[in-house]
């Protein structure tokens, strides 16, 4: 009998979800970055293999939001809690827990799920520091499993998905099995034309850029994209150009290259950059670029 379930995937930012997820699908499907609050959106992720399906929801690190997308960006994560059949807690255990994880743990608490508690990042950390770091996180809360990982090298990772599909229950397929994700392609191009303009830019921008994919026009031997980078301020904008077109052309080049992965095809990507000031503010864009409900 095939299993299949949906599985809740949450942390601080920086914690390794996406890093996780694309590890366990074997194929790049979310967007990465050093830079916190990388995932604004709630991201269906879909593995399909013989013993059955797992639909993971790859959710925006819990923090303390400073704007109106991030108020959306957590009630997003908070509604990832809500009938699932497990939640799988990701730790960066080179860190020490602080405020921000047992906030986390009390949302748990009040979860009516399972939750696993994943130890990421053993390749930073001594064995003798992640025996500690096990006994302190099991202390606060009664997780149903504890699994260290290292998302970046897939250490352990093949042991936590045999443990996800023993938990979940006999099933069917919910999605069609070359579906990796529920999100539409333009949604994929746009996330990652942003996750080469958060890895290029410094720090005072990341945080600012939204990207809107305007056209994706297929044509005989190519797929032609338009899209626009979104920033608050006129100096960002200046930041995002560099001198003489440099930075935008090198966060096309890298872009290009995985949008052609994406899509198995030749690639024309042209950018632009556009100011709409304070847009994390409002409602209206927000609402355009899909964080609003």
């Amino acid at each position: 009998m095939l299993k299949s379930g949906f599985v809740s995937v949450i942390g601080r930012p920086n914690a390794g979800k996406s890093t996780l997820l694309n590890q366990l699908l074997g194929q790049k499907v979310l967007i990465m970055s050093d830079k916190p609050q990388t995932t604004r959106n709630k991201i269906q992720c879909v593995l399909t293999e013989e013993r059955g399906q797992i639909i993971f929801l790859d959710t925006p690190g819990i923090h303390k939001p400073q704007h109106k997308l991030g108020e959306y960006m957590m009630g997003s994560a908070q509604e990832s809690l809500r009938e699932v059949d497990l939640i799988l807690y990701i730790v960066d255990s080179s860190q020490r827990l602080g405020s921000g994880e047992a906030y986390i743990i009390e949302m748990l608490k009040k979860a009516k799920s399972p939750c696993f508690l994943i130890l990421n990042k053993i390749d930073l950390i001594a064995k003798e520091a992640l025996v500690r770091q096990i006994q302190t996180y099991a202390a606060l809360a009664d997780f149903k499993a504890v699994v260290p990982i290292s998302a970046a090298n897939g250490e352990n990772t093949d042991e936590l998905l045999n443990a996800v599909f023993a938990e979940l229950s006999c099933g069917p397929k919910f999605y069609p099995e070359e579906e990796v994700t529920d999100q539409p392609e333009r949604f994929i191009i746009a996330e990652l034309v942003r996750e080469k303009a958060l890895q290029l830019t410094r720090d005072e921008i990341p945080h600012s850029i939204a990207v809107k994919v305007e056209e994706v026009e297929e044509k005989r031997t190519l797929v032609k994209v338009r899209a626009v980078i979104i920033v608050e301020r006129e100096s960002q904008k200046g930041m995002m150009i560099g001198k003489d077109g440099g930075m935008l052309k090198e966060i096309g080049t890298l872009a290009r290259r995985d949008i052609e992965n994406l899509l198995g095809s030749q690639v024309f990507l042209e950018l632009w950059v556009k100011v709409k000031k304070d847009w994390r503010n409002r409602k209206d864009i927000l609402r355009e670029f899909g964080y609003e409900r």
